[in-house]
């Protein structure tokens, strides 16, 4: 953060900014007073860093979200698959070879 000759005034580039939100999460009304206002000033002049926050959001959501399951039945189906398929690529099995030389 770059700090002016007045401490009032503080700005914030969006690549601290990003930093910030890595850290911090994308709740800006969360973060340290000294670097909300900063936040918030860039926030209001920048669609990047807006971007940036919605982007955040939308990984918090789906990290938050519920986990997919699987359908019934699929482990069972994959498996069949893959015997099938094993079976098909063997190569056939030759009497000669069994049979002591």
């Amino acid at each position: 953060m770059t700090v002016t000759d007045t401490l009032d005034e503080r700005t914030m580039d969006v690549r601290e900014f990003e930093d910030l939100v890595d850290r911090l999460g994308e709740d800006v009304s969360r973060w340290p007073a000294e670097q909300r206002q900063a936040a918030d000033a860039l926030l209001a002049s920048s669609p990047e860093a807006r971007r940036l926050i919605a982007d955040a959001r939308l990984v918090r959501e789906a990290l938050s979200s519920p986990p997919v399951r699987a359908p019934t039945g699929l482990t069972a189906r994959i498996l069949a698959t893959a015997s099938r398929m094993a079976a098909e690529d063997a190569p056939p099995a030759s009497a000669d070879a069994h049979q002591p030389g």
